[in-house]
């Protein structure tokens, strides 16, 4: 079949359409076939290792498997510790980072958050605690417990302020931990009354653990959670956001909120730097 000049020209035309996501890129990215994205699989159901397969799993490993398709390259994953992820992304090690960070103004110094999660600090404790605490208002001159690198001590004590001490009882006594394991652990060996953690992530841990931790309330912050890239990749921003809406619009981003159960921390629209501390 001999095509006309015009059909020629549409079909060369379809043939650079195809791989016009890809393009989006920043050119290092396009040349290498795929994004470097930094994790740590302890936080789940965010991100974390399948008991069963030792391989990553969760959330933000499923969306970003997704974006990355939608980018039209490869993702090569980088376990890094969740300290070490912003020095990572200036020292070029990695493009971008996919493990529930909190999209914070004192980061927003070194990098943009693109905003896809929801999440909110809930107050929780064990059993064997939960018929004296059945309030928030109960923890009043309790030891609640949070993981001190995040900035959960800081909004417990905040809380504190508000509904404990300006109401005339005793403040909460706000204790940093190691991270939200050790949270979970203190507070079954009754060295804290109560914790603090993500409501993203709760609901995940009651269902691993039955009968071993009890919600205190509702979640008494709201908060975002972004993907961080250097202030200087606008182009690998504004991609990725880009990437994120499409997801959205083809159903896909909803079908994995479905599948980890995070209903309710889901984020519409894709914002920039829209967290608050």
């Amino acid at each position: 079949m001999k095509l006309t000049a015009g059909l020629l020209a549409s079909v060369i035309a379809l043939g650079f359409a195809a791989p016009s996501h890809a393009a989006e890129l920043p050119d290092r990215i396009k040349k290498a076939g795929k994004i470097v994205v930094a994790t740590m699989p302890n936080y789940a159901p965010i991100t974390f290792k399948d008991p069963a397969t030792n391989k990553l799993t969760g959330f933000d490993i499923d969306l970003g498997e997704a974006l990355a398709k939608e980018l039209g390259v490869g993702i090569e994953w980088q376990e890094i510790a969740f300290a070490q992820m912003i020095p990572s992304l200036q020292t070029g090690r990695v493009d971008i980072a996919l493990a529930g960070m909190s999209d914070l103004p004192a980061r927003r110094e070194i990098v943009d958050f693109v905003d896809y999660m929801k999440s909110g600090a809930q107050f929780y404790t064990s059993p064997a605690m939960a018929a004296t605490l059945k309030t928030p208002e109960d923890l009043c001159g309790k030891k609640v417990g949070a993981s001190r690198a995040t900035n959960w001590p800081r909004q417990i004590g905040e809380w504190s302020q508000a509904n404990c001490v300006a109401k005339g009882k005793p403040a909460i006594e706000a204790i940093g931990t190691e991270g939200s394991a050790d949270a979970r652990t203190q507070l079954k060996t009754q060295r804290l009354d109560a914790a603090v953690q993500g409501n993203e992530t709760l609901p995940y841990f009651q269902s691993q653990e039955p009968n071993s931790y009890v919600l205190i309330g509702d979640a008494f912050t709201v908060s975002l959670s972004g993907i961080p890239v250097l202030k200087t990749e606008t182009q690998l921003r504004d991609a990725i956001k880009e990437g994120l809406e499409r997801l959205q619009q083809k159903g896909v981003y909803d079908e994995i909120v479905k599948k980890y159960g995070l209903q309710a921390n889901k984020l519409t629209p894709i914002g920039i730097n829209q967290g608050t501390d």
